[in-house]
């Protein structure tokens, strides 16, 4: 045979044992069957053509099999298929068991692929996890609510909870359980007459909260709501009627302003028509000398007549600055003079 046949046929085994190899893990086969895992070195095979890592199946079931959990490969499969996270279900499983907690595969696995971190909820749901109310990561120092007295309390609260594995999946999450915790303190805080009955006893919050039952429809069970610090805060009602006030204050200014404005415009309006009215009675004085001059003319009146009203004139005007107060002080006659005339 000739040296090339030998280099090509040695190749082609090599590159064979590699493939061999690689589809069929042998040394993973050992593991599972020393383990005690009924696995078969052909449904190793099968899934590589299926492209599912067999250590990804077969590893998590040799951990549950050593947990005493009887578990199907087909089944892990399937859940790897779907995306879900096999090793976290099965470690969730392990724990369920070990705390006595029923909790199936199925209802496993619909958590996992719902979301739901199913490892962490059977942890919380052995040991209760303590939700901070406002939360670590909110820049606010605390809930805050004004009593009836209008003073203003700033309140931190801790709420124990632990979880629910049957609501787990559509129920809802701790950002619930902070909302509604938070409107139960403003609720409770809004209710009282004063913010020293709150100061006085805090356990009525946490008492009046409890009873609200806040936990429905969560994914939670609230074992305890504790009131982790309460300051006091603003005088909210003494600020508001002060800006109420103040309002009202501008109110009252502008309507001032309106009628100060309104009695300017009225005053001008009254200036104009005096000026109107004086440009009349100037017109119908400049008519008077002309009027006698008509009636000399047409002889209705003669002339002596004319001189006797100007004497009865001139006594009436007499006798007015005699009974006056002032004495003879001067009294404008200009109104009667010009009647006849006499300007």
């Amino acid at each position: 045979m000739a040296p090339t046949m030998i280099a090509i046929i040695a190749v082609l085994l090599i590159l064979f044992i590699i493939i061999i190899s690689w589809l069929v893990p042998i040394g993973l086969w050992i593991t599972a069957i020393a383990a005690g895992v009924k696995v078969g070195i052909f449904d190793l095979v099968a899934m590589r053509l299926r492209r599912v890592p067999p250590t990804a199946i077969v590893d998590p079931q040799i951990n549950a099999t050593k947990a005493g959990l009887n578990l199907s490969l087909d089944d892990l499969e399937a859940h790897f298929l779907a995306d879900g996270r096999v090793s976290s279900v099965v470690s969730a499983l392990i724990a369920a068991d070990k705390a006595n907690i029923d909790l199936g595969f199925a209802q496993a696995a619909a958590i996992d692929l719902a979301g739901r971190d199913v490892l962490q909820a059977v942890q919380v749901s052995v040991t209760p996890e303590i939700i901070d109310i406002p939360s670590r990561e909110d820049a606010s120092v605390g809930i805050t609510a004004v009593a009836r007295d209008g003073i203003q309390l700033i309140v931190k609260a801790r709420v124990t909870v632990r979880a629910d594995i049957d609501r787990l999946v559509g129920g809802a999450t701790e950002d619930t359980i902070r909302a509604r915790v938070g409107e139960g303190i403003i609720t409770t805080i809004g209710s009282s007459g004063s913010h020293k009955q709150v100061l006085e006893n805090p356990v009525r919050i946490s008492e009046t909260v409890l009873s609200k039952g806040l936990a429905a429809g969560t994914a939670f069970e609230i074992l305890s709501i504790d009131i982790a610090d309460i300051n006091v805060g603003e005088n909210v009602g003494a600020k508001l009627q002060t800006d109420q006030a103040q309002a009202e204050l501008k109110i009252a200014r502008a309507k001032a302003e309106e009628r100060r404005a309104r009695a300017e415009a009225e005053e001008e309006e009254n200036k104009a028509l005096v000026e109107e009215m004086t440009v009349k009675l100037i017109e119908a004085e400049a008519e008077v000398p002309l009027a006698i001059s008509d009636t000399f003319d047409s002889q209705r009146m003669s002339v002596m007549t004319y001189y006797e009203l100007r004497n009865i004139l001139a006594d009436t005007e007499m006798r007015q600055s005699i009974a006056s107060p002032g004495g003879t002080q001067e009294i404008d006659t200009t109104r009667s003079a010009h009647s006849l005339g006499l300007s």
